[in-house]
């Protein structure tokens, strides 16, 4: 591990703020008061020595954010949040160390688009050197401030426009071994954005430039963006496609391209679950999922077990290859989910052992909640919402049990009562 993540924090007196004794003793004493209560209570007060608005958001900011960077926090517990914008916008440590793990250990990189910096930390434990550019002065003071309390000497920060940067890279001839960009998926006018092209800065537009700076570019991109159409955005096509996620999540897609790749080449397809033990992966082509034959269909009976894929596979559309890698039945290709008579091990998703079918009648309805007044609904393929079905039932989520309203195989509409495998 970087030594960044396991020296002894300091307070450091030079920073861009008066970050003093004072300071985080007072962050320290209220930080298990509410935010918006401490704002009403010394609104317009001044405490010696305090700046009470900045500490105020490091106290917010350590409530909401402690968990996505518990990490970071635990190796420098002054880590200074510039805005609570910041810590919404920035990856999470456990995003930022598989981020990492695709730099090419030993080589120079850059992160384009650095933000609260979060990634570009990381990639200083594996590359030799690390360019962070980011066009928000405020962002890139707390970036060096950080930096420097977490030991990272191999962190060059640069304050202005990516776009720049690269201009500069080409004139002077600069290369690096991987270049990591994470465009804004926000129009000016504040809405959401859908395509790669229209994200800022245009990744699509900035390729041939990228090229001459970089062998490897990685993209980062909404989990919104239409993998098929994304993959059809980039020339050259990348090498991989990745949606990258939690067990309960997708977080993001991610995009490799190997400027010095040899062509023609299918570009591989992956659902990339993480956890704290790792990283578990389902990795395709679109060709072999087209080419896969359907999978069978088949009654199901209590006492079977339901496969739902992780919000990564879901994501990536796998659905023929998942069947026939794990010998599952289907219920109907729009339900989305799998089924069969034995528990299979090591499957990508969820598991749940079916406790009770019932059929989607009045007479069941009306008396669902007596039985069974706490289950968690989840509907597939059903013809209304989770929780327009939650109504109807009259029940409210909590507890073990799930329960599944689905279209089976032969077009029927269930409700399969569930419990973990």
């Amino acid at each position: 591990m970087h030594p960044c993540f396991i020296s002894e924090p300091t307070v450091h007196r030079n920073c861009f703020i008066c970050m003093n004794t004072e300071f985080y003793n007072w962050i320290d004493q209220h930080m298990a008061d509410d935010p918006a209560r401490l704002r009403l209570k010394f609104a317009g007060k001044q405490v010696p020595g305090v700046d009470v608005a900045a500490a105020i958001v490091q106290i917010e900011c350590r409530r909401k954010f402690g968990t996505k960077l518990a990490q970071t926090l635990a190796s420098f517990p002054q880590f200074y949040f510039p805005s609570t914008l910041a810590g919404e916008q920035s990856t999470s440590d456990l995003l930022a160390r598989y981020h990492a793990s695709l730099v090419p250990e030993g080589l120079a990189a850059a992160d384009l688009t650095a933000g609260l910096g979060i990634d570009a930390l990381h990639f200083a434990a594996r590359a030799s050197s690390v360019v962070a550019v980011e066009r928000n002065k405020e962002l890139t003071d707390a970036l060096r401030f950080n930096a420097d309390g977490l030991h990272v000497e191999n962190l060059e920060i640069v304050n202005g426009d990516c776009r720049d940067f690269v201009d500069r890279c080409i004139a002077e001839g600069r290369r690096f071994g991987a270049v990591f960009i994470d465009p804004a998926r926000r129009a000016a006018d504040g809405s959401r954005v859908f395509a790669l092209a229209d994200c800022e800065p245009d990744v699509v537009a900035m390729l041939p430039k990228l090229k001459q700076i970089c062998r490897l570019l990685v993209i980062k991109a909404s989990p919104m963006l239409d993998i098929t159409h994304t993959i059809g955005e980039l020339s050259p096509a990348p090498l991989s496609v990745m949606a990258v996620g939690t067990p309960t999540e997708c977080k993001e897609l991610m995009m490799l391209i190997d400027f010095g790749a040899e062509a023609p080449y299918s570009t591989m397809i992956e659902a990339v679950t993480l956890t704290a033990d790792g990283a578990e992966t389902f990795a395709f082509t679109a060709d072999a999922e087209r080419n896969a034959e359907m999978p069978a269909t088949a009654p199901l009976a209590e006492g079977n077990y339901i496969y739902e894929p992780s919000p990564c596979l879901m994501k990536t559309g796998a659905f023929r290859l998942v069947a026939d890698r794990y010998g599952l039945r289907t219920f109907q290709p729009n339900t989305r989910l799998f089924h069969s008579p034995e528990k299979i091990d090591n499957f990508p998703g969820t598991c749940w052992r079916v406790v009770k079918i019932f059929p989607y009648a009045s007479r069941v309805i009306k008396r669902f909640a007596r039985e069974y007044p706490a289950v968690n609904v989840a509907v597939r393929n059903f013809g209304m919402s989770a929780d327009a079905l939650r109504a109807r039932l009259g029940v409210r989520d909590a507890g073990p049990l799930r329960l599944y309203g689905l279209t089976d195989s032969r077009d029927e509409k269930l409700l399969v009562l569930t419990e973990p495998a």
